[in-house]
């Protein structure tokens, strides 16, 4: 392989910013953009709507715990790590409130939904809302700011 292409290979993939872009682009796709249009099917009963939804955002939350372990060790091994690790850490704990609070909550309120029972009001569904939109506000700024760091380091000299 070609030194200069190793170099540059190394430098991007040893970036965290690939890992908060595409981490961005699959919770907005899903959460932004497929779940929506799912409610605005006609011919999807709103039942199957949320059966739908608890497997695909339980299926998001795993793959969101794999992109956070990748960032971390991206972090942990880049010269990014002071800058980054206060933003890690939030990811982390919406990833964990939103594994162990709201899907669970939401779950259950699907369930008597599916059940025909319509449950009493929560505010479970704002608070993902919340924290989905806090978590796509960190990794775009997280991603910006990686990149940003990394032409930094090409204006400095050693």
């Amino acid at each position: 392989m070609n030194p200069d292409l190793k170099t540059r290979l190394k430098t991007i993939f040893g970036n965290p910013a690939w890992v908060c872009f595409t981490w961005f682009g699959m919770t907005a796709g899903v959460s932004m953009l497929a779940t929506p249009l799912r409610f605005s099917a006609e011919t999807i009963t709103r039942s199957i709507a949320l059966d739908v939804g608890r497997v695909v955002f339980a299926g998001l939350n795993k793959a969101e715990f794999v992109a956070l372990i990748i960032l971390l060790v991206l972090i942990r091994f880049s010269d990014r790590a002071r800058k980054l690790w206060a933003m890690a850490f939030v990811l982390a704990a919406i990833l964990i409130a939103q594994g162990t609070w709201l899907l669970p909550e939401l779950a259950a309120r699907t369930d008597l939904i599916i059940a025909g029972i319509e449950p009493e009001p929560s505010i479970a569904h704002g608070a993902y809302s919340i924290m989905e939109l806090t978590k796509l506000g960190l990794l775009f700024y997280m991603g910006y700011r990686s990149m940003n760091l990394l032409t930094d380091g090409r204006h400095q000299t050693r």
